[in-house]
């Protein structure tokens, strides 16, 4: 599975600003961009590896005072990847200051500077986390939802969105809001390929109870995505949530990814109180919460006003995810989509 696969949209003649191109995401959306005619740019804070045919632009540190005019020359569409992410333990003296730095201020000044420099569209990846921590029973996040951010990354990431829709309606941006939840495929790293690992390496895992929803969006799902909301009349000054439509829980996931992976999985039930507890005495309570709560993103927004269901379904992006974690396991780099 690749996602150079992905339905044809070419778009002519138009040049795109993709911040964070060197990462996980923005090195797959810049591949698709520009294999659907797009000139691409990417920014980066320091010297990296671009996708082929990206043009290069290093600006150093993203934050309030960051000097965008030469990066923004001749751009129609500013996608903002870049960002401080969450992290498990952040020893930050001041972890909000630090994020609002970036998060907010960075992309403020950013979008106030594609403002001035008649950028015409402003799509900011937010995060499924400006909704909340956790879904319960059926429920599930949605965009009309009262925002409820709980942690200082959260909150930098809804104080942004509020930053860059007050900008937008002083200056005529048009801007949208795309709030992802995990995001997985070639080139996933954090707990995610850590998982995976462990089930090709056969660990017995005591994931068997955890009968929770979450919602996931493949890299290409959410590439695809992001490319309908960069060019979509009815997008602007919308926010919306994306998954791959096919919530499933912890126990379902290390089935799937064992199957992908080719393995057996030795996944065994473990009362998930008693684990938890364990957990906090171990210190490891977001941990063992992340694994066994529910969080579900509602994506009928998106599907019904821009017409975007994802290409990919969940175990073909699964698929596409345990053929490059076998080829970076055998010594093999052939990029990450």
């Amino acid at each position: 599975m690749n996602i150079t696969s992905l339905p044809e949209n070419r778009t002519v003649n138009r040049t795109a600003l993709v911040t964070g191109a060197n990462g996980f995401v923005g090195q797959a959306l810049c591949k698709e961009m520009l294999r659907r005619g797009w000139r691409v740019r990417g920014a980066l804070r320091q010297a990296g590896h671009l996708t082929v045919g990206t043009e290069p632009l290093i600006v150093g540190n993203i934050d309030g005072n960051t000097d965008w005019s030469v990066a923004l020359r001749g751009i129609d569409v500013v996608i903002h990847l870049a960002a401080r992410v969450h992290v498990m333990k952040d020893i930050a003296a001041d972890p909000l200051a630090k994020f609002l730095k970036v998060n907010l201020h960075g992309t403020a000044n950013l979008a106030r500077q594609a403002a001035r420099a008649g950028v015409k569209r402003f799509v900011y990846v937010s995060s499924i986390k400006v909704n909340g921590e956790g879904t319960t029973g059926m429920q599930a996040f949605s965009e009309s939802d009262e925002p409820d951010p709980q942690d200082p990354y959260a909150i930098s990431k809804w104080r942004a969105e509020q930053d860059l829709q007050h900008i937008a309606q002083e200056t005529g941006l048009e801007a949208v809001i795309v709030r992802p939840p995990l995001v997985y495929g070639p080139g996933v790293k954090g707990n995610f390929i850590s998982l995976v690992a462990a089930i090709d390496r056969g660990i017995p895992l005591p994931l068997a109870g955890a009968n929770n929803l979450r919602s996931l969006v493949y890299v290409g799902n959410l590439v695809d995505a992001l490319i309908v909301c960069a060019t979509h009349p009815d997008a602007a000054g919308q926010t919306y949530l994306v998954s791959d439509g096919d919530d499933v829980s912890t126990a379902m996931l290390v089935e799937k990814i064992a199957q992908a992976l080719g393995r057996n999985s030795r996944s065994f039930y473990f009362p998930p109180a008693l684990l938890r507890a364990m957990a906090v005495v171990l210190r490891r309570a977001e941990q063992v919460d992340r694994l066994f709560g529910s969080l579900r993103a509602d994506d009928k927004k998106i599907r019904r006003e821009l017409v975007c269901s994802p290409p990919y379904t969940l175990e073909q992006g699964l698929r596409a995810t345990a053929d490059w974690y076998r080829m970076r396991r055998n010594g093999y780099n052939h990029g990450t989509s």
